[in-house]
């Protein structure tokens, strides 16, 4: 697996760890919302934040899709 692939895995279990979701529910979610796509695409900059920064800025991207 790539770089980049390794922290899309990283970053759902930090996400599901964070909410207290089940690995079911993550991938349901980041199905849904496509945030697999999203995460895996902006590896170069996420990859620089802390965990925190990036369970809020996943939180974002699934509400700006809600809407």
């Amino acid at each position: 697996m790539s770089t980049a692939g390794n922290f899309t895995v990283y970053c759902a279990e930090q996400y599901k760890n964070a909410k207290k979701l089940t690995g079911k529910e993550v991938s349901e979610l980041f199905t849904k919302y496509r945030v697999w796509e999203y995460v895996y695409s902006c590896f170069e900059s996420l990859n620089t934040t802390g965990d925190k920064y990036i369970i809020e800025d996943i939180d974002l991207y699934i509400e700006a899709r809600q809407a």
